[in-house]
């Protein structure tokens, strides 16, 4: 079938030459890799490697799910719109501007931004612009060969699980190829496709301004770097309005561009995405650097001592911005405020939260899901409740006008409570020393597993089937005397979702769950102690009994 598929494709009279130029120079198994199903579409959208075939990003896969999509708007609204960004990948802007013309063609108005805009503006524009859905072209921080489409519902937030299933079963009744595509200067001129105004930038740029905690006069010398993405004009404007800010930007990473040259993994969460901006802050001597990934919704933070650069982890960082927006909150009375994080973030944030007298709550992996929890306090009056939500993945959102993680927001808060504590004579490190000697040493780590090509998926399944086994028959004692959650088939009141918690006797904690957007299995391990060397030294043991079960 694979081989009758990439046939056609070779055949078709109207294929862009790049993707048949690609197709001709392809070994059999890379035509059959390409080939051999449909690109997933899921609760993240699309999200592959470009390339000619259809399990690949392009024209003709993107043009094949937004006329799924264009149906499910029409359904959903009797005034059917979207709202469109894309990052600075290869072909986000093409794929973005057929995007705004396929569903111009059907009849719905289409917002697009005019240039190159974060995930999270992305996530504003469908609620102040009151549109049906939104769709962002972004593969967030995966090497340059990926690109993806993610979609988000009318709330801002991505889109549940029903409302995938609806729209993937929508695209199914699809055609892939199609004699031609409709033109994007066509649709723009017809007036069904408008640019987004400045005054929806400008009022998000104000939306962010209203979040900061405290307005502090003190000086800070930051390095910064976009990553070569969408951050660079929203996060130094910014930081240009806080007025005590001195920001150098990283200049190779500097300007839009997909192939990542300085950044072949474009991920702040890794010490090789951020060597540059660490460099530099040495030599500038800046208190701290940090970079935001190409579409500008995770950010990743490095405090200076010296000559040397400590990275915060995303977990820490969560719990440097909770305490500090928490501890700054005024008790008005009434319910208790309401923080959110993820079942794979940090424990330490039970603690924080007891002290301040916030209502914790714990939601799947996914930034959806806190968004989630924003519209419900939303419909029940009580959003103002809202004041913070994370994720160990260096996601964090203080407000709720936008509904995804917000790396604008955050590097504002960051930088923010960063001047604020050099103002009181510490660094983040220093006020992170203070949290672990008041509430223990929490320590996480997480594992990735690989899984690629056709057969991954099945290795996949198989090892969360193993798991799945009573755990009375698993060889380790600790296995044994685990108590597992199996978010797939147990009543946890969260939506069903593949993923095994265990919680082993001495309160250590293990999740496994295979990723939604990549050929991954990911685990992640839970320890505390009383300092580093005991909880890493738990998280040892935990790695070891997590590696006999998922490498293959």
């Amino acid at each position: 079938m694979a081989k009758e598929d990439a046939a056609r494709w070779l055949s078709h009279p109207g294929m862009p030459e790049e993707l048949l130029n690609m197709m001709k120079e392809m070994s059999e198994e890379e035509l059959g890799d390409s080939f051999y199903r449909d690109l997933a579409f899921g609760t993240g959208g699309l999200r592959g490697v470009l390339g000619p075939g259809t399990n690949r990003m392009n024209v003709y896969t993107v043009a094949r799910a937004t006329r799924g999509l264009g149906h499910y708007i029409l359904a959903a609204s009797d005034t059917p719109s979207c709202a469109v960004s894309c990052d600075s990948r290869i072909h986000s802007r093409d794929f973005a501007e057929l995007t705004a013309a396929v569903l111009a063609g059907m009849g719905i108005r289409v917002y697009l931004y005019e240039h190159l805009m974060p995930t999270p503006m992305l996530s504003y524009a469908v609620r102040h612009l009151h549109c049906t859905a939104g769709v962002m072209i972004t593969a967030s921080h995966n090497p340059a060969k990926f690109n993806g489409y993610k979609v988000y519902g009318s709330d801002g937030c991505q889109i549940t699980l029903e409302a995938a299933e609806k729209i993937l079963g929508l695209i199914d009744q699809e055609e892939t190829l199609v004699d031609t595509l409709p033109d994007f200067g066509e649709a723009l001129a017809s007036g069904k496709v408008t640019y987004i105004d400045q005054e929806t930038i400008e009022t998000y740029y104000a939306c962010i301004d209203k979040l900061r905690i405290t307005r502090t006069t003190e000086k800070l010398h930051v390095v910064y770097s976009p990553l070569n993405g969408t951050g660079n004009v929203p996060v130094r404007e910014m930081l240009r309005r806080l007025g005590n800010i001195e920001v150098s930007v990283v200049p190779e990473q500097e300007m839009p561009d997909g192939h990542f040259p300085t950044a072949p993994y474009p991920n702040p969460e890794i010490r090789e995405a951020m060597q540059l901006a660490i460099r530099q802050t040495v030599k500038e001597k800046a208190d701290l650097c940090f970079a935001t990934d190409p579409d500008c919704d995770r950010i990743g933070a490095g405090v200076r001592r010296g000559d040397e650069v400590t990275l915060i982890s995303g977990n820490d960082m969560g719990i440097l911005l909770l305490d500090y927006v928490c501890s700054h909150r005024k008790n008005e009375g009434g319910k208790a405020p309401v923080a959110v994080k993820t079942i794979v973030t940090t424990e330490m944030a039970v603690p924080v939260c007891k002290k301040y007298g916030v209502e914790l709550r714990n939601v799947l992996t996914g930034f959806k899901f806190i968004g989630e929890q924003i519209g419900l306090l939303e419909k029940a009056g009580e959003k103002d409740r809202y004041v913070f939500g994370f994720e160990e993945s260096y996601g964090y959102l203080s407000g709720t006008d936008v509904r995804d993680k917000d790396a604008v927001n955050a590097a504002v808060l960051v930088c923010e409570m960063a001047a604020y504590y050099k103002g009181q004579g510490k660094d983040l490190l220093a006020r992170l020393d203070e949290l672990r000697a008041e509430f223990g040493f929490y320590a996480q780590r997480l594992l990735t597993f690989q899984y690629e090509g056709e057969k991954g998926a099945e290795q996949m399944a198989e090892i969360m089937l193993k798991l799945r086994a009573p755990v009375e028959s698993f060889k380790e004692k600790a296995w044994q005397g685990a108590v597992r959650t199996d978010y797939l088939h147990d009543e946890t009141g969260l939506p069903k979702s593949d993923v095994l918690s265990f919680q082993l006797a001495d309160g250590r904690k293990i999740i496994v769950r295979p990723s939604g957007t990549e050929p991954k299995l990911k685990a992640y391990l839970f320890a505390s102690g009383k300092d580093q060397k005991a909880a890493e030294s738990a998280l040892d043991e935990l790695e070891e009994m997590t590696n006999a079960h998922c490498k293959v």
